[in-house]
């Protein structure tokens, strides 16, 4: 009966990740109906709080948006990238990862890997090299984030365990921009130079190539400024409020001090600094929810919604066999739980719906919370097939060709900066939390 049961979840995610979108969503939901009715499983709790979370924090990086705030970062990137365009390998990966920090989500990459791409030809680079690592690194960024969907399931999971936000971000940051940087040294290997690739020197010869013209010069409303000031000290409350307890109100109930919790904190925090962006900036709330950054994230917490809640029931259902035949080789080897984290975010592509579909599993099975802090990375596996959005968008800014997908599919250009940087960030995770935990 497990099996039946399982090949539904699979099923469920599979065809959920092929329709893209709210898919991932509703398919969850049907698989949860069949597990209920169909097999008799009780449902699990909705993870409301995490979706109420996620939704908080989109309205804000929508409102940063729709401001012009994401298009003052580019600006500002580009200036750093034109400065230094011989070490654009190091830099670009770098800056993506630092949006992702600071906006919370990957998509925010999409405006500055034309940049990336334009930079590396003219200065003679390879564009291969900074725009693989770059679209690594904008998805690495998402686990080192305080305030992303993912950060925000893996604290709710595991602050019943006495793990708080800085007990996160202490290992995670660190990890992933170990695995950045090393995901960096082998990107600025890959291939032959660009005056050596033989598809980049039949489209010069075809004149197939525009010349080189550099960006436009933007102009930004005065607002875009105010609106990056505003997240970013929305963000820094929220990192403020996790580390410091005594800063977050408290109220008498009985004899007891019950204190305002994280998800609640970031919710009022994060809706609150929506609002100030949109008074400060005056921008039409319509524009906000018809933004990308907004639409993403609206599709990731249906997701969350749908695949979590079916994977909630599913191993809660079959606690028992999973514990009786599973615990005793997870317990030996963490790292098993780490691959299996990598391939879940393979077929989930959404970090947040991952940690939400298997973390209770690992939590379930005896894991401590420090391994699974330290594994938090692995969750970054969206480069291995090469279907995900950043990626076919960074092949397509590329007009050299170099940026490509090769004959077997799996030998393109993000796999082997991808492989690196996971498996640094989570081998530098476990050597760090016997630091620092």
């Amino acid at each position: 009966m497990l099996l039946i049961e399982f090949a539904v979840v699979l099923a469920a995610i599979l065809i959920g990740a092929r329709l893209g979108g709210i898919g991932l969503g509703v398919m969850g939901g049907l698989g949860l109906a069949v597990l209920t009715f169909v097999f008799g499983l009780k449902p699990a709790t909705a993870p409301i709080d995490v979706m109420l979370m996620i939704v908080a924090v989109i309205t804000a990086a929508g409102c940063l948006q729709a401001a012009g705030g994401m298009d003052f970062l580019v600006h500002v990137a580009e200036k750093l990238l034109r400065r230094h365009p011989k070490r654009i390998t190091w830099f670009a990966p770098l800056i993506t990862y630092t949006f992702t920090v600071f906006a919370g989500t990957g998509h925010v990459a999409y405006s500055v890997l034309p940049v990336i791409a334009e930079v590396a030809r003219e200065s003679g680079i390879r564009p291969e090299r900074p725009l693989s690592i770059s679209v690594i690194s904008s998805q690495a960024g998402i686990t080192a984030n305080p305030i992303s969907a993912a950060t925000v399931a893996l604290l709710s999971l595991l602050s019943p365990e006495g793990v708080g936000l800085p007990d996160i971000l202490m290992i995670a940051i660190p990890a992933t921009l170990f695995g950045t940087l090393a995901g960096a040294f082998v990107a600025s290997r890959l291939g032959v130079e660009l005056d050596q690739d033989p598809i980049y020197q039949a489209k010069l010869a075809a004149g197939d190539l525009p010349s080189n013209t550099g960006a436009e010069q933007a102009v930004l409303p005065r607002s875009a400024r105010w609106s990056v000031w505003i997240f970013l000290a929305a963000a820094f409350s929220v990192v403020m409020l996790g580390s410091f307890p005594a800063l977050r109100p408290s109220w008498g109930a009985g004899d007891q001090l019950v204190r305002l919790d994280m998800a609640q904190a970031i919710q009022i925090v994060m809706l609150s600094a929506s609002a100030l962006i949109l008074l400060i900036s005056k921008v039409d709330p319509d524009q906000v929810v018809r933004g990308s950054v907004f639409r993403a994230g609206a599709a990731a917490v249906i997701g969350i919604f749908g695949i979590a809640w079916m994977g909630d029931t599913f191993i809660q259902g079959n606690i028992a066999f999973f514990s009786s035949n599973i615990q005793a080789a997870v317990s030996a080897a963490p790292w098993l739980f780490a691959i299996a984290l990598f391939g879940m975010s393979i077929l989930l592509y959404s970090q947040a719906a991952t940690i939400r579909a298997l973390l209770p599993l690992g939590i379930a099975l005896g894991i401590p919370a420090p391994a699974l802090i330290a594994m938090f990375p692995s969750v970054n596996g969206y480069f291995f097939i090469p279907n995900y959005p950043t990626v076919i968008a960074a092949i397509n800014f590329d007009q050299t060709g170099t940026t490509r997908i090769g004959r077997w599919l799996l030998n393109h250009s993000f796999m082997l900066p991808g492989l690196t940087c996971s498996f640094i960030s989570v081998t530098s995770g476990f050597a760090l939390i016997q630091l620092l935990m």
